[in-house]
């Protein structure tokens, strides 16, 4: 699973086609993926350029399914080992440099969890702050359905040389899993600014729309700033998703 992932997002670029969908389009991803989450496929999806693939991990050996968009609308993977417990998402990966990864150890480390990496370069479509992207709208459907965002991010060192990460809970009310996180990093080693009682740099998420989002539904959101330095050491990103692990 992990492979298919990076193969995926290997092929992003700044200057990649993308297709804004339209208010149609994201009604019919919404039916099509809560279509999905219930082990079942519809033509209208299909029709939309998602392929849906089942397959199992050869690092955890659970199931999965695998939803993919030819249109750069994303890659979807819902575990199908418990019942749903967390969303996953990376929303600029390459851009964000090794996001992808974390996403994929975290999605690893939560069975029931639903990974959403987005199938777009961060210059050719922000889906972090497009509301009318697909990501969004598949975000919207977890969400409604309960499930706690937690959503990955890079910073240049240079940005907030003293700091490893930046936790938010973006525009959506601070609550025990932003706090019990927070804890646990600290505990790991990490220098954590926390946005919610200090100034990050303007590194919090307040304007990230699925953050929006949450905090109109009232679910959970957990906005995720790692360093450069440490999205690329490996140990460290092992200890981030440990301490994001509920």
């Amino acid at each position: 699973m992990g492979t298919l992932v990076t193969d995926f997002t290997a092929g992003l670029s700044a200057n990649q086609e993308y297709h804004q969908p339209e208010s149609g389009e994201l009604a019919a991803t919404a039916t099509g993926f809560s279509a999905a989450l219930n082990h079942r496929k519809t033509a209208e999806f299909t029709n939309l350029g998602f392929t849906v693939l089942d397959g199992v991990d050869s690092v955890t050996g659970r199931a999965y399914t695998m939803v993919v968009n030819e249109q750069a609308w994303g890659m979807y993977v819902i575990d199908r080992s418990a019942p749903l417990s967390v969303a996953v998402e990376v929303p600029h990966p390459v851009s964000d440099l090794r996001t992808e990864l974390v996403g994929i150890d975290l999605f690893r480390h939560e069975p029931g969890a639903v990974l959403l990496v987005a199938g777009a370069h961060r210059r050719a479509a922000d889906v972090a702050h497009e509301p009318t992207s697909v990501f969004h709208a598949i975000a919207t459907v977890l969400a409604q359905r309960g499930l706690a965002q937690v959503q990955l991010h890079g910073f240049d060192d240079r940005n907030l040389p003293a700091t490893d990460i930046v936790l938010s809970s973006g525009a959506a009310l601070v609550g025990d899993l932003a706090r019990r996180t927070a804890d646990r990093l600290s505990a790991g080693g990490f220098a954590v600014c926390l946005a919610w009682t200090e100034r990050c740099d303007r590194l919090a998420g307040t304007t990230n729309a699925q953050g929006e989002m949450a905090a109109a539904a009232g679910t959970v959101f957990l906005h995720v700033e790692m360093s450069r330095t440490v999205r690329d050491s490996p140990a460290r990103r092992t200890d981030i998703v440990r301490a994001l692990s509920s």
